[in-house]
């Protein structure tokens, strides 16, 4: 019998003890003023693409604060003036997978204008000593907020999970070639390849409050071209003594649209967009040549293939069907180290953290959001045979009355990379922090 009661008392201290342990919203409710300090501070101090040297050392302090086992200034890039700002944090406890979860940290050569009162001020010069003003218009600050509060939860939920974290801060998400560096400079060697990967971003058409995501292709290939339309310029007035570029490249954007219409599978989703045309001098001159400047976006690795293939094809076409002479044909380049791989999320993992999120946040506050063909080098992390289960998911980030007023209205919100463009801080940053954990816990539990 005292052994029975003992047993009960047991029990009901076991039960009290857990119950009173602090849950994972109010822990990352706890976080957030020290967090909305932080986020403002970014926000006031953004750094362009490559010159993260601040932002990162900021990463790194929060990082060994929390225990881990810091990495600095990693990932170098193709140019060796440039230092590498990658930082890499690994938080180990005990036997289990790992889990990579990454933040970007660079900001974009925009003029703010939300008129917020830590609103950026900053100017600097570009890599091409250009004075530029910078701006944190697609929310890299909140990543940042959120990923130092996610780090900071997990500290203190250890007890909840086993094996090691990858905590990633990357510079240079907006030039593409951030993800690519580290992995360049043997990210998965030197820490060990993950089990999983997860990323997110705020959404500027999705109300706080909310997430987002996606199954399967979420964000497109990205590849940049450079056309060379050339001819034989001479007098405006004579334009049956020369070969016109301008009107050659005209035929061309048009031709080029041809292959969404009439080359590609419907279903299939692609876009050739001509973001750049430059020629010519004068009124009364026709140039030699004409310059162009396209984005391509895709899914499917073979789309892609036979996308790229038509926009050769049909700008060489064009221009024999202009008689343009053989030793005067467009040059069609694909920059290949400007490529950005389609993000992926697989299925089966979406799926799972799907439930987890319903669970903590509600059935209503979790979204089946579509794909887009933006870009994003999160993709790089999953490897390009997708091996590395990944998933990217959304933050919601405007005020519920702004999107209530667009649908209603038509009302157009700034979107990313707008001047006008910024998160609401809370909840924006507290449902992303909730948001991670909740996945990485999931991944991780014991």
């Amino acid at each position: 019998m005292k052994i029975c009661s003992l047993s009960i008392l047991c029990l009901i201290f076991s039960v009290s003890a857990f119950a009173q342990q602090p849950s994972l919203e109010n822990i990352a409710a706890s976080e957030l003023p020290s967090l909305l300090a932080i986020y403002k501070d970014i926000h006031s101090h953004p750094e362009l693409s490559g010159h993260e040297e601040q932002t990162s050392a900021l990463i790194a302090k929060e990082l060994r604060a929390a225990g881990c086992e810091v990495t600095d200034h990693f990932g170098k890039y193709d140019n060796p003036a440039m230092k590498g700002y990658g930082v890499v944090g690994l938080m180990k406890n005990g036997e289990g997978p790992t889990v990579l979860v990454r933040t970007d940290m660079d900001a974009l050569p925009v003029e703010e204008e939300t008129g917020l009162p830590y609103a950026s001020k900053v100017v600097t010069k570009n890599d091409e000593g250009k004075e530029v003003h910078v701006a944190h218009a697609c929310g890299h600050d909140a990543h940042m907020a959120v990923f130092i509060g996610t780090v900071r939860v997990l500290q203190r939920l250890r007890d909840q999970w086993q094996g090691t974290i990858m905590f990633v801060g990357q510079p240079a998400e907006e030039t593409g070639n951030g993800a690519r560096a580290l992995l360049k400079a043997g990210l998965y060697t030197r820490f060990g390849k993950p089990n999983f990967a997860l990323g997110y971003h705020d959404n500027a058409f999705l109300e706080t409050g909310k997430i987002g995501v996606t199954g399967g292709y979420t964000y497109a290939n990205v590849d940049s071209v450079n056309i060379t339309v050339r001819g034989v310029g001479g007098h405006g007035a004579y334009p049956h003594k020369t070969k016109d570029p301008i009107v050659l490249s005209a035929e061309i954007i048009m031709a080029l649209q041809t292959i969404a219409s009439r080359e590609n599978n419907p279903i299939d989703p692609i876009v050739v967009t001509v973001g750049s045309i430059q020629g010519g001098t004068k009124h009364n001159i026709i140039p030699d040549e004409v310059k162009m400047q396209l984005t391509v976006r895709t899914y499917k690795s073979d789309v892609r293939d036979r996308v790229l293939a038509a926009i050769d094809r049909i700008t060489k076409g064009c221009a024999v069907a202009a008689g343009i002479p053989p030793e005067r044909a467009p040059t069609v380049d694909l920059l290949k180290d400007q490529f950005t791989p389609a993000t992926y999320n697989n299925p089966d993992l979406t799926k799972r953290l799907v439930a987890v999120w319903k669970k903590q946040l509600g059935a209503n506050n979790v979204e089946a959001s579509d794909p887009t063909m933006g870009g994003e080098d999160f993709s790089e992390y999953s490897l390009p045979d997708h091996s590395i289960p990944a998933c990217d998911f959304w933050i919601g980030a405007v005020d519920p009355a702004k999107i209530a007023d667009s649908k209603k209205n038509g009302t157009l919100l700034p979107s990313l990379h707008s001047s006008k463009f910024a998160p609401v801080p809370e909840p924006t940053i507290r449902v992303g922090i909730i948001g991670m954990t909740s996945a990485v816990l999931e991944l991780m539990k014991k």
